[in-house]
């Protein structure tokens, strides 16, 4: 029997949160209803979740706190679900951790598919074969574990960009285009137009720079594509 999946939905308008549930139910999933900012903290510190819708806009303490919370610790998928949707509070979303971005108002199928993407994203990473792992320049990847350490430091990297980093270990000298990442990582048709590979890179470069401001590791081949740098 396979083991429920737990979706904590922190949204304060009371039919969105509803809403949000039943799509969560209809996909037999295990959704839970808070309605604050202060309640989802509270559900967070009781136990492990494999995913969080999140709203920006809540009484008791905003969404970015909350997403400030959760990639503070291990990594938790988290899906912002916002009517504040403007570029800027996409991309600022993003780089905070968050693993996708859904404005409002939103198309039901979509959140559905978008839900089912990222968990299926995942499970694939946690059933990556045990006592595996990915070694380049100082990056070591244990596969098992899920952990990443760079320079001797613990690197905290959201579903994404862990998957990102496998990805471009996996397949050192191979040139990854952003269709190609797109598809591998989320799963989804590359539509050309979304800066969100950009914004994850960006992301994942950051860390990687922090660890080790001396090495630079991911190299932009201009027209193609990423690698990793030899």
């Amino acid at each position: 029997m396979e083991q429920q999946i737990n979706i904590l939905v922190v949204e304060d308008n009371n039919d969105i949160n509803q809403l949000l549930c039943k799509i969560i139910k209809k996909s037999n999933f295990n959704p839970q209803a808070a309605y604050s900012g202060t309640e989802a903290l509270i559900y967070l510190e009781k136990q492990k979740w494999d995913l969080v819708l999140l709203d920006l806009m809540l009484p008791g303490m905003t969404g970015e706190e909350i997403l400030a919370k959760i990639t503070s610790k291990d990594p938790t998928p988290v899906i912002i679900i916002s009517a504040k949707d403007t570029q800027q509070t996409k991309i600022a979303s993003l780089r905070s951790g968050a693993d996708d971005f859904i404005s409002k108002p939103f198309d039901v199928e979509e959140v559905s598919a978008r839900i089912e993407s990222l968990l299926r994203r995942t499970k694939q990473n946690k059933e990556t074969p045990s006592s595996n792992q990915l070694t380049n320049k100082d990056i070591q990847i244990d596969l098992e574990a899920k952990m990443v350490v760079v320079n001797g430091t613990k690197l905290a990297l959201t579903v994404r960009e862990y998957a990102i980093l496998v990805l471009l270990m996996s397949s050192p000298n191979k040139i990854f285009s952003k269709s190609n990442l797109f598809a591998s990582v989320w799963n989804e048709s590359f539509q050309g137009d979304d800066n969100t590979v950009n914004v994850h890179m960006s992301n994942l470069r950051n860390k990687l720079f922090k660890a080790n401001p001396n090495e630079d590791y991911i190299e932009t081949i201009w027209g193609m594509g990423y690698r990793l740098k030899s």
